[in-house]
């Protein structure tokens, strides 16, 4: 199962990436409470985009924080300085034993036991385009 990064869902929604938004329409992926809240209150967001993007969040399963999340995400945040945003998410991923999918590979990769796909690799691997 993977897990979506914020990042990774603005630029699916933007239609210059729109191979991303038909990869996330044929996998099955689960985003976190705060990414929905990051992404729908996110400033450069245009009008299109969040009409895009509210109908994904609809159809999405979305992962609410728990104890055990706020466990994870404070343990996270007391070894190294990241964003509140960042330490909620990859705790997610590790509570769940997700994969998680973002762009943003170095706020996640000193995070041990966590497991990472950056799409945009995956672009010149697999081909996605």
């Amino acid at each position: 199962m993977k897990l979506l990064d914020s990042n990774v869902v603005i630029y699916a929604a933007d239609l210059r990436h729109s191979w991303l938004a038909d990869w996330i329409d044929l996998e099955e992926f689960r985003t976190s409470t705060v990414t929905k809240i990051e992404v729908l209150g996110y400033h450069k967001l245009t009008f299109d985009q969040t009409k895009r993007l509210e109908p994904f969040f609809g159809k999405s399963l979305i992962i609410p924080m728990d104890d055990e999340i706020e466990k994870v995400a404070i343990s996270l945040r007391s070894q190294k300085r990241m964003g509140l945003g960042d330490a909620i998410i990859g705790a997610t991923a590790l509570v769940y034993d997700f994969e998680l999918v973002t762009r943003n590979v170095k706020d996640f990769d000193w995070i041990t036991g966590l497991k990472i796909i950056n799409p945009f690799d995956l672009l010149e691997e697999d081909g996605l385009r």
